[in-house]
C-alpha cells in the first residue's frame, strides 16, 4: 500500500512539474536566444508602427506603437523618455524590443518637464490606450495580463513609481533613472536597474545604486552599471542596454526561462566580465 501511495505521490509531483513547465512555455515566442541574436539591432519579428496623436491620447502626450506583424498575442510594454526629451530619444529601444515579440508604446509626456510621479501615471495611461483604445489589429496582438514599464531618467523614475503602485505589472526597466524617492521597499515587480558609471545627471551613487539597494532583497532584481557611460547612453543604440532589456522582459513578461542564462549564467558571465559593466549585482538565479 505504501509503495502504491509513493508512486501516486511521485506521479502527482511529475504532473505538477509538467504543468508548471507548460505554463511557462505557453508564452515562449521565437527561436532559442543566442549572444549574437541578443546583440543584434533587431530580433526575429517584423514590426509595424502606429502613431498615437496627442488628441487621441488620454492621460499622456501621444506616442508610437510598435507591434509584430505576425498574428498572435504578445506582452505589452510602455517606455517613457526623460526630462525635456520626447519619444524619439527612446524610439530605438521600443522598436528593438518589439522585434523580439512584444507590443511596445514609446510615449510623449504631457509636458517635457513632467516629474517621475506624473510619468508613472502616464505610462499606465499609455498601457490602457494600447489594450483598450488602439486599433483592432493592435488589440488583437495584445495580452493585457502581461504588461511592463520602462523609461529613461525621469521616465526611469516614473517606471519605478508605476511598478511599485501596480504590482500586477510583470517587469520594470529603469534606465539611468532619476527620482527624489530612493527606496521602493514595497516593490513586487521584477526590476532591472541600469545605471551609467560616468552619469553626472543622476549619479549611480545617488540614484541607481540606492534604487537597487532599496528594492526588497527577496525580489527578482538586477543592477547593471554601464562601464564609462554617461546619463544619455539610453538615447542612442546601445548593445548592452538592448541585450539586457530584451533578456529581462523576455524572462519576466514572457516567463521564458530560455533567457535566464543571459542574466545569470555562462552567457552573461562571458559577456559582462569584459569592459561592458563596471558593476553588476543580482538576486540570481531566476
Amino acid at each position: 500500500m505504501e509503495r502504491n501511495n509513493s508512486r501516486r505521490r511521485f506521479g502527482l509531483a511529475l504532473g505538477l512539474l509538467f504543468l508548471a513547465a507548460s505554463a511557462h512555455a505557453q508564452y515562449q515566442k521565437g527561436p532559442d536566444p543566442t549572444s549574437a541574436s541578443l546583440n543584434a539591432t533587431s530580433g526575429p519579428f517584423s514590426v509595424a508602427t502606429s502613431s498615437v496623436s496627442s488628441l487621441a491620447a488620454v492621460g499622456f502626450g501621444g506616442g508610437t506603437i510598435y507591434y509584430p506583424t505576425t498574428s498572435g498575442t504578445y506582452a505589452v510594454l510602455a517606455i517613457s523618455p526623460g526630462f525635456t526629451a520626447t519619444q524619439s530619444s527612446i524610439a530605438w529601444l521600443g522598436r528593438r524590443i518589439a522585434t523580439h515579440g512584444f507590443v511596445v508604446i514609446t510615449i510623449d509626456t504631457n509636458s517635457t518637464l513632467d516629474q517621475p510621479p506624473s510619468r508613472a501615471t502616464q505610462l499606465m495611461a499609455a498601457l490602457r490606450h494600447v489594450t483598450q483604445s488602439s486599433s483592432a489589429t493592435i488589440r488583437s496582438r495584445v495580452d493585457a495580463s502581461r504588461r511592463g514599464v520602462a523609461g529613461h531618467s525621469m521616465g526611469g523614475g516614473g517606471s519605478l513609481y508605476a511598478a511599485r503602485d501596480n504590482p500586477s505589472l510583470k517587469a520594470a526597466v529603469p534606465l539611468t533613472a532619476w527620482s527624489t524617492t530612493k527606496t521602493f521597499s514595497s516593490m513586487q515587480v521584477p526590476t532591472l536597474v541600469i545605471g551609467a558609471e560616468n552619469d553626472s545627471v543622476a549619479s549611480v551613487t545617488s540614484h541607481s545604486i540606492p534604487f537597487y539597494n532599496g528594492l526588497p532583497s527577496s525580489l527578482d532584481k538586477a543592477y547593471a552599471e554601464l562601464n564609462g557611460a554617461s546619463h544619455f547612453a539610453p538615447n542612442s543604440t546601445n548593445t548592452p542596454i538592448g541585450r539586457y532589456a530584451v533578456a529581462w522582459v523576455k524572462r519576466f513578461m514572457d516567463e521564458d526561462t530560455r533567457y535566464s542564462p543571459f542574466l545569470c549564467g555562462a552567457p552573461h558571465q562571458s559577456y559582462a566580465t569584459g569592459l561592458v559593466f563596471s558593476d553588476y549585482r543580482s538576486t540570481c538565479p531566476y
